[in-house]
């Protein structure tokens, strides 16, 4: 299988949604910013996961997206199949040939893997990501990373400057 940049940024954007989604809608340029995903490329991104059904969008000021489902009713498999991903191993598009005009020795082997790992990342969810310890860690931090600047110069705040480091 080949996941694109395509694939990972958004399973990656539907992670961080689903993280901060108790805290209301999550705007695009907070996930951009956690998650140094460019904010042009989220809106592409995102117009397609609204599409699909994934996600929700709230207008208004403290508007932004949320999950249009629970989180332990969205598979990461659902999402990359949302942006469009392939699980092309073989690298053959779906035709019976390789462009050779006949099927290579490998077509099937490649299909088969192809398939488990369709079916491998349908096993897991966002759910189980959230619930996850070191997805909790890594996301803490990368909050702690967005905290206001009068918290980060040491002017009373609670996070110490050496913590950002």
């Amino acid at each position: 299988m080949r996941l694109t940049t395509k694939g990972r940024y958004a399973v990656t954007a539907m992670l961080d949604l689903a993280l901060h989604e108790g805290k209301g809608p999550v705007s695009l340029a907070d996930i951009s910013r956690r998650q140094e995903i460019s904010l042009s490329y989220l809106e592409q991104l995102f117009a397609r996961l609204r599409r699909a059904g994934l996600v929700a969008s709230v207008r208004g000021p403290g508007g932004g997206y949320r999950l249009s489902r629970p989180g332990a009713d969205i598979s990461v498999a659902v999402i990359i199949d949302a942006v469009n991903e392939a699980y092309d191993a073989a690298g053959c598009q779906g035709m019976e040939s390789c462009g050779r005009g006949r099927m290579c020795l490998t077509q099937t082997l490649w299909y088969d893997l192809s398939g488990r790992i369709h079916s491998f990342l349908d096993g897991i969810t966002l759910g189980d990501l959230v619930a996850r310890a070191d997805v909790q860690r890594v996301s803490e931090r990368q909050d702690r990373r967005e905290a206001p600047a009068s918290r980060r110069r040491g002017t009373g705040g609670d996070i110490p400057v050496a913590a950002l480091s």
